[in-house]
């Protein structure tokens, strides 16, 4: 009979009348092998969990032994809207977890998933309430009826740009009703135009919005020179013209 070693391949010849004696340990033996080989598994498996957890090529996972926190990889052609529905989070969440001060995106970006904001049976597509993009809609028609479809994805990405800014409320009801010294950021809240149906056109305009598109590029005003007697936002840097509106930035 020949005893091996555990860690090598040695063989250890036993001398003769002590096999049956060493035959009463073999079983031991290979019970405490089997433990030891299942309890370094399980280690192993352990240390994997914690060290390291399984995601897709572009979701990256951090201190996965508690609470997890998830890293997505912007790739060409994602958007704000497209990653919320994706991970089911609020999309006003998402950008209040990154310190976003715009919607605008880049591939190779790296942006925090937040925790705890999953998403419920009313909420639309991008987990944006179906009120909320309803109400976007709304202040597009009332806005910019009659302007071009640039014109109309322009104002709702002012809207959006101001859910991303610091400076501003951070849920679409708070920006469309915020007032200044009483009176309300937008005309049509204050004159009831707001009320008015949207076309299927404005309803496409705020779905742009919401996805990210923005041809105002970051602006966070908007004004028709030939109607508007405010002369404070006269003063503020112009980004650029579509159609009858001005859009500017904060100076």
């Amino acid at each position: 009979m020949y005893v091996y070693n555990v860690f090598c391949c040695t063989e250890y010849p036993l001398e003769s009348g002590k096999e049956e004696k060493m035959d009463k340990f073999v079983p031991t033996i290979k019970l405490k092998l089997t433990a030891l080989v299942i309890a370094t598994a399980v280690a192993g498996f352990t240390f994997a969990a914690l060290g390291e957890c399984a995601g897709g090529p572009d979701t990256q996972f951090a201190n996965c032994s508690g609470s997890v926190a998830i890293y997505y990889t912007v790739k060409e052609g994602d958007t704000l809207y497209d990653i919320a529905g994706r991970y089911q989070v609020l999309l006003r969440e998402l950008v209040k977890t990154n310190n976003l001060s715009g919607s605008l995106i880049r591939p190779g970006d790296v942006l925090k998933v937040p925790e705890n904001t999953v998403a419920d049976g009313n909420m639309s597509r991008g987990n944006i309430p179906r009120e909320e993009l309803m109400l976007l809609a709304r202040l597009i028609h009332a806005e910019a009826r009659g302007e071009s479809f640039e014109g109309q994805v322009a104002v709702g990405a002012v809207i959006m740009n101001r859910l991303a800014s610091p400076y501003f409320p951070k849920t679409i009801p708070e920006v469309v009703f915020q007032k200044s010294y009483r009176v309300y950021q937008f005309s049509p809240v204050g004159d009831g135009s707001i009320n008015l149906e949207p076309d299927e056109e404005a309803f496409e305009a705020a779905k742009q919005a919401l996805s990210g598109k923005d041809p105002t590029d970051g602006a966070l005003f908007f004004y028709n020179p030939d109607i508007s007697k405010d002369q404070w936002i006269r003063t503020l840097p112009v980004v650029t013209r579509i159609g009858n509106h001005v859009f500017a930035t904060s100076s």
